[in-house]
């Protein structure tokens, strides 16, 4: 047992015994969403993995541990307490040996569930190469971390508000497949389409648990990305969202955003100008993902 983990009895009597268990960051509940739909949110992507019969695994720092599995008085304050970190791996170690309170992204998430043995992790969208990489140079390391850990992760693709064709090409040369389920387009997370086609389709969670069993048992390490469309009903639309996208990104540089804070900079704004379309179309799509998440995990310990 790593010294900085720290698994929850329930959890980790479910990995010991095989069962199925899908890992859950906390960044969103600290940086995605607002008080309190935040943890509302939160509890609710726990009951949909419980419900179609998987363990939920919340991923969160505090104390000098990782911890793997939260109880609702921890979610809780992770959804109101403004001294939450937001962590990615540069910033686990200082965040452990300062004993810090850090909310994980879908890298250090990814890296602690493989630590404490779990194949897979549900996140709304990734993070990935930021529009205007060519200048910046920020990539998320959302993507490095997939090119090296077997853990796959499902989500509703990856973030609109990055450049989706130039992750595209990264993931692709890091050996990382991107598998949509049950259509050709890759959905642009807030709709169930962007302009680009999924590079590989899979339509059940059978099939997907196949992929990744296979991958895997060739010794191909790294991730695999499950992009999960948002149902039609529940989305925005791709070209509606795109006008806010650059409204946002205006913002963010008339304001000197950068770094960490941009992606939480850009979703606020995005919320706020959409009068909470966008926000409910995430909420919508972390659930929608939590479900299918659950089912492939299941699936996946059938094998």
């Amino acid at each position: 047992m790593n010294p900085y983990l720290a698994i929850q009895p329930e959890v980790n009597e479910a990995i010991a015994a095989g069962k199925p268990v899908v890992a859950l960051e906390s960044t969103i509940i600290s940086h995605g969403m607002p008080w309190p739909q935040n943890v509302e949110t939160a509890l609710e992507v726990e009951e949909l993995v419980r419900a179609h019969g998987a363990i939920p695994a919340t991923i969160a720092l505090f104390d000098g541990k990782c911890h793997v599995g939260l109880t609702r008085q921890q979610l809780a304050y992770f959804g109101q307490a403004e001294n939450v970190w937001k962590v990615s791996l540069r910033d686990m170690p200082f965040v452990l040996s300062q004993r810090l309170y850090g909310a994980t992204t879908v890298a250090a998430t990814m890296r602690i569930a493989a630590m404490a043995g779990i194949r897979l992790f549900v996140t709304g969208g990734i993070g990935g190469v930021h529009r205007g990489a060519e200048q910046s140079m920020d990539i998320s390391a959302d993507l490095t971390e997939m090119a090296q850990t077997s853990v796959a992760v499902v989500s509703a693709g990856i973030k609109s508000i990055l450049d989706i064709g130039l992750t595209l090409e990264y993931l692709e040369t890091k050996g990382v497949p991107v598998v949509t389920i049950g259509q050709d387009a890759l959905p642009g997370f807030y709709s169930n389409q962007s302009q680009f086609l999924s590079p590989l389709r899979l339509d059940t969670p059978e099939q997907i648990a196949n992929m990744l069993k296979t991958k895997w048992e060739l010794g191909l390490d790294g991730s695999v990305l499950i992009a999960n469309p948002v149902p039609v009903h529940q989305q925005v639309p791709n070209d509606e969202m795109e006008d806010h996208i650059q409204q946002a990104l205006a913002a963010a540089i008339t304001q000197r955003v950068t770094g960490k804070d941009i992606t939480p900079f850009l979703l606020n704004y995005i919320a706020t100008h959409t009068q909470g379309e966008s926000l409910q179309a995430n909420i919508a799509l972390i659930k929608n993902n939590a479900i299918a998440g659950a089912k492939i995990a299941v699936a996946l310990g059938a094998r």
